[in-house]
């Protein structure tokens, strides 16, 4: 199905409509400016300290601590409220969730990314390092039990009658012994 307004046409009022969004956008931010100065003028009244002795202007101090104590009271109060609205807002909305029934959620699928690339999709254009991991991993030795255990190169006749008979069990049970014992 054809449109009936051309391309050119739809880019025409979109970049109008953008214009009109830009204007209002500025307006308001320039109203909400004049009515923060104007909130601020009729709450606000200028301080004229010149002239003054000491015990006015301790005066005025204490006149302006009282009023920083009650301005601070009405912020904690509104801040009490503020957060017991947002726990009251999220219990609400726990009961409807609970209300509607279980929520089932979607099967996820596995997605394979590698490190760089998950770090450049966190980071941005901070991301600057390339970051093997298998670099980072301790490397380990395989050694060889041949070499740590010199091997002795005998007669083995002569090893198997030494260790014959009663007197050969008792050589390497005091073998055995003598390591601990010292």
């Amino acid at each position: 199905r054809k449109s009936k307004i051309t391309a050119s046409r739809k880019l025409l009022l979109k970049s109008l409509m953008l214009a009109k969004a830009k204007e209002e956008w500025e307006q308001e931010i320039v109203d909400k400016q004049s009515e923060k100065e104007r909130y601020l003028a009729e709450r606000i009244t200028p301080l004229h300290t010149s002239g003054l002795s000491l015990s006015q202007l301790q005066d005025l101090c204490r006149e302006l601590h009282e009023r920083v104590e009650i301005v601070d009271e009405e912020r904690y109060d509104i801040e009490a409220k503020c957060n017991h609205n947002t726990r009251e807002i999220k219990d609400l909305k726990i009961k409807v969730l609970d209300l509607r029934g279980k929520f089932k959620r979607p099967p996820l699928r596995r997605v394979r990314v590698s490190a760089d690339a998950m770090l450049r999709a966190l980071l941005g254009s901070k991301h600057k390092v390339s970051m093997d991991l298998r670099a980072n991993l301790k490397s380990v030795k395989k050694e060889d039990t041949e070499k740590e255990r010199p091997v002795e190169v005998g007669d083995w006749r002569k090893n198997v009658e030494a260790m014959s008979g009663m007197e050969g069990r008792k050589k390497m049970f005091d073998a055995a012994k003598s390591p601990t014992g010292q």
